[in-house]
């Protein structure tokens, strides 16, 4: 299984995904985290480049380029043999945020940038995808003082690329779970557990249906 997390930054990935392997880990999972840029070395240079502050300028195209370069590397070396393996993948980010941050929030158009992640994970897609949803104005009282290159962009953009992630249900029916965010810790996880194992019982009853009958 394949999960992600996605959503605005102060949504609370962090805590909820730390949680949500230990759920796994309980009901006896092999987990591997991963993060999105990044979890590989070529991945943490090019999540340096796009995230640190800095005055190098990147394109809108050239930017969408290099997530996905990272995120090809994540996908080859990490993500597609832990799955080979039967082990269960939870990563922070994942093409998802792309649809936010380059196509709503930079304008980039959808079927370009998807066409661009087609190429780079292939079949490596997820299973289900949590987006944690918080409005602009409270996540901007959860963010660090110091803000990285995306953070840095102002409320405006914060707000196209939110609306963004709201859109991913309509982009990949039955694949995105919305989990309103402003819920205390331990409301979220219950929600994205009952989530998942909503998942989980379909995928096992679908695989006992394709079952050959003896």
């Amino acid at each position: 299984m394949f999960f992600v997390f996605d959503g605005i930054d102060g949504a609370g990935k962090s805590t909820q995904i730390a949680r949500f392997v230990r759920w796994l880990q309980a009901a006896g999972r092999t987990v591997v985290e991963c993060r999105d840029p990044g979890g590989t070395e070529l991945g943490e240079r090019i999540r340096d480049l796009l995230l640190v502050p800095s005055s190098l300028p990147i394109a809108s195209r050239a930017e969408t380029l290099l997530y996905m370069a990272s995120r090809a590397q994540l996908v080859t070396e990490t993500i597609a043999p832990a799955l080979a393996a039967g082990k269960t993948v939870v990563s922070d980010r994942f093409v998802s945020a792309n649809v936010a941050y380059q196509s709503f929030g930079s304008g980039m158009p959808l079927e370009d940038l998807l066409a661009v992640a087609d190429f780079a994970v292939g079949t490596t897609v997820p299973d289900l995808i949590f987006v944690l949803d918080l409005d602009v104005e409270t996540a901007a009282t959860r963010v660090g003082s110091t803000p990285d290159r995306i953070e840095a962009r102002g409320s405006d953009y914060f707000r196209r690329f939110r609306d963004g992630f709201l859109a991913l249900e309509s982009i990949w029916p039955g694949r995105v779970v919305t989990i309103d965010a402003r819920a205390d810790a331990d409301e979220v996880h219950r929600r994205v557990v009952a989530a998942a194992e909503r998942y989980l019982h379909a995928s096992t009853a679908e695989t006992d249906r394709s079952a050959p009958r003896r």
